[in-house]
């Protein structure tokens, strides 16, 4: 009985060392990630809008593309 304990605390102790060690690896990995990590870019919220005359030729296109697909 007593070596089924010792057995017991031998195996806990072991799985409690290996995830400490893994709790610390992981801890400094994240810290020097966020150190060399590069800055994020800004980007502007509100994106400059396009010109209607663009969007109107865009618009034909995509209608001539469509025609041509269901002509076939």
């Amino acid at each position: 009985m007593a070596e089924g304990v010792t057995l017991m605390f031998m195996g806990m102790g072991t799985v409690f060392f290996f995830l400490t060690i893994l709790v610390v690896v992981t801890s400094l990995m994240s810290s020097l990630i966020q150190k060399y990590e590069p800055k994020p870019l800004i980007v502007p919220k509100n994106p400059e809008s396009s010109d209607p005359l663009n969007d109107q030729i865009l618009l034909a296109v995509i209608s001539a593309a469509i025609h041509k697909h269901r002509a076939r």
